[in-house]
């Protein structure tokens, strides 16, 4: 099923909807500032799963998750002061940062090294979804075959599987700028939309 929705301002009721597909274990194709994801409840295992076989990822490939704001973040991952500092700085932004995980987070979601990704995209869409539905929601990228999706018809035809398609118009085709920030020193994991000169 197609929703669109405002980009910048998303109506409450589209909103309500989504939040209520997510619930019940769907899995959406949803905005976010850096190009079109597919996503649902942290809490939801069989829709982690379905995620998984969608997009015919193996096990051991990691997926994101988005929080609202950094006051969330705390919940499901240490962060110490100059990793605060560093992601008040990005954040929200295109980016995503690894970090040590909590015991909040779902086992499914964390590699053997206990570790999470997590981001706060600036997008009133995705940041809208998440607040409503009062926990994170998991992210990984719109690929099809290795190729970014950002066109909604596109997504509708390719994500079939798919519970809803949250149509917000064209999306970006950069993937977020992954961080890991386990280590003593920030490692670029991948350089995607966000900047890394003169941030890091």
């Amino acid at each position: 099923m197609r929703l669109e929705i405002h980009p910048t301002h998303p109506q409450g009721r589209k909103v309500a909807k989504t939040v209520e597909t997510l619930r019940r274990g769907g899995v959406i194709v949803y905005p976010t500032d850096t190009c079109y994801a597919l996503g649902c409840d942290i809490f939801q295992k069989k829709a982690i799963d379905r995620i998984y076989r969608i997009k015919q990822m193996k096990k051991d490939q990691p997926l994101a998750f988005v929080c609202p704001d950094l006051g969330d973040i705390a919940r499901y991952a240490v962060v110490d002061n100059r990793n605060y500092r560093l992601m008040r700085r990005l954040l929200p932004g295109p980016y995503t940062f690894i970090l040590p995980a909590t015991r909040e987070v779902p086992r499914i979601l964390m590699m053997k090294r206990k570790t999470v990704g997590i981001r706060v995209p600036h997008h009133e869409v995705a940041l809208e979804i998440v607040r409503e539905l009062g926990n994170p929601i998991v992210s990984t990228s719109a690929t099809w075959e290795g190729e970014q999706l950002n066109d909604p018809d596109d997504l509708v035809d390719r994500f079939k599987q798919a519970d809803l398609v949250i149509d917000a118009g064209w999306g970006g085709m950069d993937p977020s700028t992954v961080l890991d920030l386990t280590g003593p020193e920030v490692v670029v994991v991948r350089e995607g939309a966000g900047p890394v000169e003169g941030v890091l």
